[in-house]
């Protein structure tokens, strides 16, 4: 049986930022005269770019991430605008976004260490934290590990915490590239949520106390 668990937070345990995100492409989108969804597209498209380079020396925040790449987007379509000010609802959203319902009944039931692995900054993951008084054995977020899923980084650092291997842990979490690719390449189990019920893959669950079953023994 699996020693701990190591869970993903946004998407996950909370809700992530998706209508965030499309006021603010629309709010581009508006200005360029193109459809919001080409908007939002073309931002994940640079913003993960970006993250893909953002590790060690080379890291940059989350918060800081998200300006820079919707700067670049503006400029792509031809408009300029105040990315600060125009994403300042979707920043104070990672701060105060609420729980899944499946999320506190699955920390109270599931009989082994938690610890949540997050691309995140950690000032924002330890406010959502506190805001829905969550704790649990450990966290780990992209700016304690100077790098974003799926590099090696947060999962390896998560394993530290816990003073566990690879193969004594499985990783739970909503996207199949940061999550599931991330924990395969180090050799990590994994079980994608999907909960739009659509199960993406073979090990995809659709509830977190989907999991529970698993720890049974």
């Amino acid at each position: 049986m699996y020693r701990a668990v190591l869970l993903d937070v946004y998407g996950t345990l909370v809700h992530d930022d998706e209508a965030e995100v499309s006021a603010v492409a629309a709010v581009v989108a508006g200005l360029a005269g193109v459809e919001p969804d080409v908007v939002e597209r073309e931002w994940s498209t640079r913003i993960w770019a970006m993250a893909d380079t953002a590790h060690g020396d080379g890291f940059r925040s989350l918060a800081d991430l998200t300006t820079a790449s919707l700067t670049q987007t503006a400029e792509h379509f031809g408009v300029e605008i105040d990315a600060a000010q125009v994403t300042r609802e979707q920043t104070a959203f990672w701060r105060t976004t609420p729980l899944f319902a499946d999320a506190l009944p699955f920390l109270a039931a599931v009989p082994v260490p938690v610890c949540l692995v997050s691309d995140a900054d950690r000032g924002d993951l330890d406010a959502v934290l506190h805001r829905h008084g969550i704790t649990v054995a450990g966290v780990v977020t992209s700016e304690d590990a100077r790098a974003y899923k799926p590099r090696p980084e947060p999962f390896r650092l998560a394993l530290r915490q816990l003073s566990l291997a690879a193969t004594d842990v499985i990783h739970v979490g909503d996207s199949v590239t940061s999550d599931i690719g991330g924990a395969a390449a180090l050799g990590i189990a994994s079980a994608h949520l999907d909960r739009s019920g659509s199960r993406t893959t073979a090990h995809s669950l659709a509830t977190l106390t989907d999991l529970l079953p698993l720890f049974a023994a």
